[in-house]
């Protein structure tokens, strides 16, 4: 068998033998690109309209407004969503509690089992058992990368003269539909492929810890990095601080520690003594910060992560592989190239089918034939 055979027959049989799982993943994937902001257009619990010379409550304040509201629940965090949303409690595993800022007013209890969370579970593990589904899922991705790389193989022009360039790179609408199925899967197939390769990229980094390391490898984290633990001091203070103190690591966390989007903050109360203060900063596309604040001291601890501006390159791979993934990396331009890449990714499984189904009509028809 010859290479071009072998390459032909990987694509093909890869690809029937993966095809569904990645109709699923793609499709899945177009429908959550777009997800907070078609949220942010159906839930009007999601928006709350600052008062004249209102700025946002401290932690504590929320926090008690939602444990009087429900008595028996107890508040561990609190996600600020920035001016003019409300924040957000999750008191049980699947339900939310969202909260106005400006006023401490329960706005809504929401269940997450909402359309895009069933989306999310189709798209990361199939609606299969959690461990069952993310390995058919990664080992699925890993399949697709094989297919772009036999696909490129597959489109590339054997000459590149004005037929060869219009057959790689034009769909004939005007075509019957075998030819425009065969161009939507060979045309539509190479310009995704930049995206359809950082979308199985990304998600392969997620899927595999093997995969992972190894791409850290290649960007120059050639040794692993011990875990550091976030504890604060007990030596000279031993008791659980008042949540007051975690209403100023807050506020540093917004005036000082954040630098992007800094009304948007995620903060944590801290269970017993030797906990840290938690904040999560700087959430802007697709990335954050996670700062550890010593709750007696307010020092950040050395188990904080740095700012993104200060990360070597493997440690930026792995902050922003989330963004990158989702498509919040560049905004609303990237999210729409993202939709369209995902979309087509889910389409190719389908024209690939029909291409082979077509191919094993006719050399039926020929058998009968000849017979």
């Amino acid at each position: 068998m010859t290479l071009k055979k072998l390459n032909a027959w990987l694509h093909l049989w890869l690809g029937l033998f993966s095809g569904i799982v990645i109709v699923i993943v793609g499709l899945t994937g177009a429908l959550l690109v777009f997800e907070q902001e078609i949220k942010g257009l159906i839930y009007p619990f999601l928006h709350a309209e600052k008062p004249a010379g209102k700025s946002f409550l401290p932690p504590s304040v929320l926090a008690s407004a939602v444990e009087q509201k429900l008595p028996g629940k107890k508040v561990s965090s609190i996600w600020y969503h920035g001016e003019g949303h409300t924040a957000h409690v999750t008191i049980n595993a699947d339900s939310t509690v969202y909260i106005n800022p400006y006023t401490a007013e329960v706005i809504a209890m929401a269940d997450d089992e909402d359309f895009f969370h069933i989306m999310l579970e189709g798209h990361t593990h199939l609606w299969l058992p959690v461990k069952v589904g993310q390995q058919i899922v990664s080992w699925s991705t890993l399949i697709f990368l094989i297919l772009l790389v036999t696909g490129l193989v597959l489109w590339w022009p054997k000459k590149w003269n004005k037929k060869g360039k219009e057959q790689s790179f034009k769909i004939k609408w005007k075509a019957k539909f075998k030819r425009v199925n065969y161009d939507l899967h060979n045309v539509l197939g190479f310009y995704s492929l930049i995206v359809a390769l950082v979308l199985t990229l990304t998600g392969l980094i997620m899927g595999f810890a093997w995969f992972s390391k190894g791409v850290f490898w290649l960007a120059g984290e050639t040794t692993s990095k011990p875990r550091i633990e976030a504890l604060s001091d007990t030596s000279s203070n031993p008791r659980l601080v008042e949540r007051i103190q975690v209403d100023r690591a807050w506020k540093l966390g917004m005036t000082t520690i954040g630098e992007h989007l800094t009304d948007q903050i995620i903060t944590a109360f801290p269970e017993k003594a030797s906990d840290p203060i938690y904040l999560c900063v700087d959430m802007y596309r697709g990335t954050w910060r996670d700062v550890y604040l010593d709750q007696h001291t307010l020092k950040e601890l050395p188990a904080s992560g740095i700012r993104l501006r200060d990360a070597k390159l493997a440690n930026w791979i792995q902050r922003s592989n989330y963004g990158l993934h989702v498509g919040e990396i560049g905004g609303i331009t990237t999210k729409i190239i993202y939709f369209l890449a995902s979309t087509i990714a889910a389409s190719l499984p389908i024209t690939g089918f029909y291409i082979w189904w077509g191919k094993q009509r006719k050399s039926s028809k020929r058998r009968r034939a000849s017979h």
